[in-house]
């Protein structure tokens, strides 16, 4: 059995993750932008009626993960307000004008959330240098790195999934994510030897995840 995050952009999802054997939710809005920072109200009410780890996305738009000084405000400021709710964790992750990891405010953000642990998203999966950006993650302060590996999707990406969990060598944890299905996580937990995975559990197409797509993740 794996351990299993689901992203949930919706309060529907969340329930539907809690009640089928999720051990983790990743709460964001913006299905079609691929997450963004979830609404204060919504949060509060999900963490009134869920027991299990909520970590909640902290990204004010979609698009790229190179933030304005005004964005960046912002990014506090949220991470602030959603930090009095006792949700468990956050997720987020910011890169500079060339593309690489931003440490300095990364660093901020991380300082902000603690004691709650932050993961590192897939902004990781558009910085260069995989060796590198995985010791600057690290140096940050994050606890787990979400990634695909680099490239679209955890199949393409499995070679370098492998190469993740070898190189953080259990000083990170790397959360396998992108693309991933119950049709395709036993292969892929089995070479890249990773211990977490996230899905959004979305099989139709819609915005809502799908229950039996869940119990099938985790019992897989």
């Amino acid at each position: 059995m794996s351990k299993i995050e689901i992203a949930c952009f919706n309060p529907e999802s969340a329930m539907i993750a809690f009640e089928n054997g999720a051990d983790r939710i990743e709460l964001c809005h913006g299905l079609s932008e691929g997450g963004t920072t979830p609404d204060f109200e919504i949060t509060k009410q999900l963490r009134e009626k869920i027991n299990i780890p909520i970590f909640v996305m902290i990204r004010p738009r979609g698009g790229d993960f190179t933030y304005s000084d005004e964005e960046f405000e912002q990014m506090k400021s949220d991470l602030i307000q959603l930090k009095s709710l006792n949700v468990d964790g956050f997720v987020f992750g910011i890169l500079d004008d060339n593309d690489e990891i931003d440490v300095e405010r990364n660093k901020i953000l991380v300082e902000l959330a603690s004691p709650y642990p932050c993961t590192f998203h897939r902004a990781f999966d558009r910085a260069k240098d995989l060796e590198n950006s995985l010791e600057k993650v690290i140096d940050c302060g994050f606890k787990t790195i979400l990634t695909s590996g680099q490239k679209p999707n955890v199949s393409e990406g499995k070679e370098n999934l492998k190469k993740l969990v070898e190189l953080s060598n259990g000083r990170i944890e790397i959360l396998v994510g992108g693309g991933l299905r119950s049709s395709n996580i036993e292969e892929i937990r089995e070479f890249t030897k990773a211990g977490y995975f996230h899905s959004s559990a979305i099989t139709d197409g819609g915005e809502f995840a799908n229950a039996t797509e869940i119990i099938f993740l985790k019992n897989k």
